[in-house]
């Protein structure tokens, strides 16, 4: 999200990750810090790189943040704007799933009910989020860079989507949650090179809050996740 590209080792600036000689034939740049490849995920697959995602590795997390999204290749504004949009319509479906199917509510009622949840909720998770970051890792600037690495970081929120095929309890709502909160912390910590547990920190303050109002909106949402969660265990129990 610079203009200048990351050692995924070390996170050390480079100015070029390989040379191209001809049409796939490459030379991967060393780091002028680490003496290793600056990037060696240029040459694996995405299935790869989704699967180092879900391991929380940070080289990987360098690699997309700075290396794969970068304003030379990608237009960062563009960009955002859509990742806004999915990212508001997967917190759309997300409340859906909390509510449940007993809603006998009106459509346009219940569309209300989750335009203000989603809103209130994510409004929330912002200015706690900001307020947080400034307080524990003393960062004002790249408010739009570090916004687009949460948002990217917030991924797992596409495992709802399975929902749509498979019945899953809506523990596995909060399961997601859980991930989310720890690939916002890692993408925080290679973003501002902080500590992991004042990154940690930052994102659990900012979920906390989100969920406190969402409770605040939607009461019942806590006690429907908290038992199907206790179901959830239980059946671990018994397996």
């Amino acid at each position: 999200m610079a203009s200048e590209y990351r050692c995924v080792g070390c996170g050390f600036r480079v100015k070029s990750l390989f040379i191209q000689y001809s049409p796939g034939n490459i030379r991967l740049m060393k780091c002028g810090n680490c003496k290793e490849v600056a990037d060696e995920y240029i040459e694996c697959e995405r299935m790869i790189i989704f699967i180092d995602l879900v391991l929380h590795r940070p080289k990987v997390y360098r690699h997309v943040l700075y290396n794969e999204i970068n304003q030379e290749t990608v237009n960062i504004q563009h960009l955002l704007w859509k990742l806004v949009f999915a990212y508001l319509l997967l917190d759309s479906y997300r409340s859906l799933l909390l509510r449940g199917t007993n809603e006998h509510s009106s459509l346009v009622l219940v569309t209300v009910k989750v335009l203000v949840d989603v809103l209130s909720t994510n409004l929330a998770f912002l200015f706690s989020f900001a307020i947080a970051a400034k307080g524990l890792l003393h960062e004002v600037s790249r408010k739009r860079e570090i916004l687009l690495g949460i948002l990217i970081s917030s991924y797992f929120k596409m495992f709802l989507l399975a929902m749509l095929v498979w019945e899953f309890p809506v523990s596995v709502i909060f399961i997601i949650d859980m991930l989310v909160l720890t690939s916002n912390s890692m993408a925080l910590k290679v973003m501002t090179e902080s500590t992991t547990s004042r990154c940690i920190a930052v994102c659990l303050i900012a979920h906390t809050v989100r969920f406190l109002v969402g409770q605040i909106i939607e009461p019942t949402t806590f006690f429907t996740q908290f038992g199907s969660l206790v179901y959830l265990s239980s059946l671990f129990r018994i397996l």
